[in-house]
């Protein structure tokens, strides 16, 4: 199998190169697709011999199709920036290399590091991805946030982990549920959906106790206890800015596809 990597970029001079160097000896090309960074993300990806693409942000989606319709090979290997593969990930992908497997892609674990330590618990992990599939059998999808992977056959399972460097601390973390929060505010307004009372108390309390408790957030100690408080504190934002749009009276219309 020939395989073609895919990255979409802003302003990730940090963390970028360990997620090509985990892609050494594995794809035949890598792909990046940048959104007009400001800092080396265009430099680095291009010392790394990357083809690169700048482009115009439009959505997660959209961008990862592009790269992926820039392809030169059958498999797509779809990894972000702030990713890389573990080394055992990295000898089950070279061991299917001089393969044509059938199947139409494979999922993998995925973990993440997130204030000192590996999260293994809370809802985190394995949090199973579909990352390397046959080009013609797979698009993503989604307006606004939390792209899909829409697979066509058979998905194998792969057992090494993607690692994954997601939050730089709490800070960042909040940033993006800020930002996350809006986005899926929006998605839930354009097709009609209303915040109650109870999106705001209940909703907020039943994901706090399902990942501390129910799901073993309480094992990650502290780092458990953060995460499964700000996953509360999501639900509660995402409802309330879609209150708050109703309020304003805005109208909001599906971004690009």
């Amino acid at each position: 199998m020939k395989i073609s990597a895919v990255i979409i970029t802003f302003n990730e001079e940090e963390r970028l190169p360990a997620a090509l160097q985990s892609l050494e000896g594995i794809a035949s090309e890598i792909i990046v697709v940048d959104s007009h960074s400001t800092d080396d993300t265009v430099k680095i990806a291009r010392n790394f011999g990357c083809r690169v693409f700048i482009r115009d942000w439009t959505n997660y989606a959209d961008q990862k199709n592009f790269g992926q319709s820039q392809a030169s090979f059958p498999w797509i290997l779809s990894l972000d920036a702030d990713e890389r593969l573990s080394p055992e990930l990295r000898e089950e992908i070279i061991s299917l290399l001089p393969t044509e497997p059938e199947c139409a892609g494979f999922s993998m674990p995925r973990r993440v590091f997130y204030l000192g330590r590996w999260i293994r618990h809370g809802g985190w992990y394995p949090d199973r991805r579909v990352r390397l599939f046959r080009r013609d059998r797979a698009f993503w999808e989604g307006e606004y946030v939390h792209e899909k992977l829409v697979v066509n056959g058979e998905i194998k399972k792969l057992k090494g982990d993607i690692l994954h460097f997601t939050y730089r601390h709490i800070t960042d973390h909040m940033r993006r549920i800020n930002l996350f929060s809006e986005l899926g505010a929006k998605k839930l307004y354009v097709q009609r959906k209303k915040c109650h009372w109870y999106h705001l108390i209940f909703l907020p309390i039943f994901r706090f106790i399902r990942n501390y408790i129910f799901l073993g957030g309480f094992l990650d100690g502290f780092p458990g206890l953060v995460i499964a408080g700000l996953s509360s504190y999501a639900i509660f934002a995402r409802y309330a800015k879609l209150k708050e749009i109703w309020i304003r009276g805005e109208k909001i219309e599906p971004g690009p596809r």
